[in-house]
């Protein structure tokens, strides 16, 4: 029990008992002698007696109590700090040995042992360096590789949260991202894209147990639904089932080879004609109507034009055969890529699929199938099944309400598919070879069927596809736990923030003026992830204000309004642990918007207050500063009191502060919000 308490509560407690004992001592001899002496009249004596030394005995013992916790105790803690500081967070200044001047030989010892540790620190990191070089120049080599690579890249652990994300991945994942929300390490990727076709995918390379087993798929993102064909590896890094997905926006392509197909329609279209008319119009030109050369001049280039016109056509049709090899696609994919376009217009479809692998171009069926849910836009909700039949498949979009004539259907497909592009739904039809029409389902519900001539069912064991490259990345699928008080530090991701207000006084209607916080992931803070911003407040900015941070209402006067700022930093906070120094005062700014907004801020936080008292004692001065001083963090004088440079400055603290608490046994969340705890006194936990 004790030895859970802080060394100068231990000695407060020990000389607290020596009063005690002194003061029993003295009550007991004082009346030992009153009653041998057997005078009844003394007793007053004694008894001033007796008060006078207990006085004396307790400011003696207060004053020693004192002088020994000034020189004592408080030096041992602060010297245990300091060590802690260069054992744990490579804090390299030279410590001052005159904190501990009355301890003997135990602070020039110290010194010692930190400088050796420095020495030792520094031989080791030159032994490292070399190695680190080369590896180092291979990464970058790797990522400069990986960051060019014209396809997005996309990193994905167990339970698909991403670890690693190219430029390319980012501009899909973040394409038409409502509210700011952009590609970010330990986020879902079920944030940006349509989870159904990603978890059955994931599950049937899972069953295969085979590494190079790949699985290709269609997926659309959830913010503007665009198409995505997709290809899924498992990692096959001992068991961690993580795995990497290459993406490809096909939206665009597919809409350009569309439109580049039409325009080759129409141009052979517009050629045939004149060019049969003008060798029809020879043909039958009399001999004298022009004279001799002339005439021939002309039928031999009417031929030449014919000839080039049928030449231009049979190499049009080999261009389409040599690619006409329709692609495979997945059935499912294609189910729930129509349920997500068709939710972004208002239109409810449910799916049933078999698991069938289709032979078509799934944009173009998926575009067709688009086209006519908005058609049929009035009649939802609709129901799209897909089911064997014979050697391919049917497609079939059902509702419940009148049926579609022939004629009305007709005049659907003759519309374009879309508003970029002239060519026609029926174009589809044709490129497939097939057709579609309207029909009554057993249930007496109206649908229209479009056959696909070719389809088989999905086996168990996706093709296997060599390995082209092989990378180890350290930020993979750590072990995580429900339990958060289980967690290790080190394993959970943090957002550090801080803000600029435009006073002290929530209550009393100051505001934020700027927000700003950053990203640690599995114990470093990812550069690239910042959010950062001004805040128009709706209220005047003080001058005392604006002289601590610099901020006038012209900055602010274009900027974003508090619930909409406060709104994004809810999302970029989500799923993560708050860290603040002083957090009371900055939740509170973001808690009084709760209601506005119809959200709460739950997440776990930390205070780098409250941790700067579990490691340094609170008898030190926690403020920012001083925090920052005694770890070796510099703040730049122009970045002090900004939001952005004060949150840098909190996030590198908590960092050499994370190891220095698990130096004391403190390495799991649970454990560090118990020690906290003690220090109530000093701030309120918020947890």
């Amino acid at each position: 029990m004790l030895s859970r308490l802080s060394l100068r509560l231990r000695v407060f407690l020990i000389f607290a008992g020596l009063a005690a004992a002194i003061l029993v001592a003295t009550g007991l001899g004082l009346w030992l002698g009153y009653s041998r002496l057997g005078q009844p009249g003394v007793g007053q004596g004694f008894v001033q007696a007796g008060v006078l030394a207990g006085f004396a005995a307790l400011g003696l013992v207060a004053a020693v109590w004192y002088l020994f916790d000034l020189n004592v105790a408080k030096p041992i803690e602060t010297l245990s700090g300091a060590l802690r500081a260069r054992a744990h967070s490579d804090v390299t200044a030279e410590m001052d040995a005159a904190i501990a001047r009355y301890l003997g030989d135990l602070a020039p010892a110290a010194q010692a042992a930190a400088r050796s540790l420095a020495e030792t620190r520094s031989a080791l990191a030159e032994a490292v360096a070399r190695e680190t070089l080369r590896l180092g120049s291979e990464k970058a080599r790797l990522e400069a590789l990986l960051s060019d690579v014209p396809v997005g890249v996309v990193l994905c652990s167990a339970d698909h949260a991403l670890v690693f994300y190219n430029g390319p991945a980012a501009d899909i994942l973040g394409t038409g991202r409502a509210g700011g929300l952009e590609a970010g390490l330990d986020r879902k990727l079920f944030d940006y894209l349509h989870a159904a076709p990603l978890r059955l995918a994931h599950e049937r390379l899972i069953a295969t147990g085979d590494p190079d087993a790949v699985s290709d798929l269609l997926c659309t993102t959830t913010a503007g639904a665009r198409v995505l064909a997709a290809r899924m590896r498992l990692l096959g890094d001992g068991g961690t089932q993580g795995y990497v997905l290459t993406l490809r926006d096909i939206t665009g392509d597919m809409a350009a080879d569309a439109r580049r197909e039409a325009m080759l329609e129409g141009a052979l279209d517009s050629l045939r004609r004149p060019s049969a008319a003008l060798a029809t119009l020879v043909g039958v030109m009399p001999d004298d109507a022009l004279p001799g050369p002339m005439q021939g001049a002309l039928r031999e280039e009417v031929a030449r034009l014919s000839q080039a016109v049928t030449r231009f056509g049979a190499a049009r049709d080999e261009s389409q055969s040599e690619t006409g090899a329709l692609p495979q696609t997945r059935a499912f994919d294609l189910a729930q890529g129509l349920a997500a376009r068709a939710a972004t217009q208002g239109i409810t479809v449910t799916t049933e699929t078999a698991d069938l692998i289709l032979r078509c171009n799934g944009y173009e069926i998926l575009t067709l199938l688009e086209h006519l849910a908005r058609h049929l836009a009035d009649r939802a909700p609709l129901h799209l099944t897909i089911e064997e039949e014979d050697t391919g498949a049917a497609i079939r979009l059902a509702w419940s309400g009148p049926r579609v004539g022939v004629g009305e259907l007709d005049g659907w497909l003759a519309f374009p598919l879309s508003e970029d592009s002239d060519r026609p739904a029926r174009a589809v039809l044709a490129t497939h070879a097939t057709e579609l029409w309207p029909e009554t389902q057993a249930d007496g519900r109206p649908a229209l069927c479009l056959p696909i001539r070719q389809a088989r069912r999905a086996v168990a064991r996706p093709k296997p596809v060599a390995r082209k490259v092989v990378y180890d990345f350290e930020l993979l699928s750590p072990a995580r736990t429900d339990k958060l008080a289980d967690t290790r530090l080190d394993k959970l991701t943090y957002v550090v923030f801080d803000s600029e207000t435009t006073g002290l006084n929530p209550r009393q209607g100051d505001e934020i003026v700027q927000l700003a916080a950053v990203r640690i992931v599995n114990g470093r803070r990812v550069e690239g992830e910042v959010f950062d911003t001004l805040v128009n407040p709706g209220r005047a900015i003080p001058p005392v204000s604006t002289e601590v941070h610099g901020i006038t209402d012209a900055m602010v006067a274009d900027a974003p309004p508090v619930a909409d700022v406060v709104r994004r930093f809810h999302k970029f906070a989500e799923g993560a642990v708050l860290i603040a120094h002083n957090a009371p005062f900055d939740m509170e700014f973001l808690r009084r918007v709760e209601g506005q907004l119809g959200l709460t801020f739950d997440m776990p936080v930390l205070d780098t207050v409250l941790l700067s008292a579990v490691v340094y004692g609170q008898h030190e001065v926690h403020s920012l500063d001083a925090l920052s001083h005694r770890l070796g963090i510099t703040i730049p004088e122009e970045d002090r009191h900004t939001a952005l440079g004060d949150t840098l400055a909190t996030a590198d603290a908590f960092l050499k502060l994370m190891p220095m608490l698990a130096g004391r046994g403190l390495v799991t969340f649970g454990a560090v919000l118990t020690e906290v705890r003690k220090h109530g006194r000093l701030l309120k936990d918020l947890n």
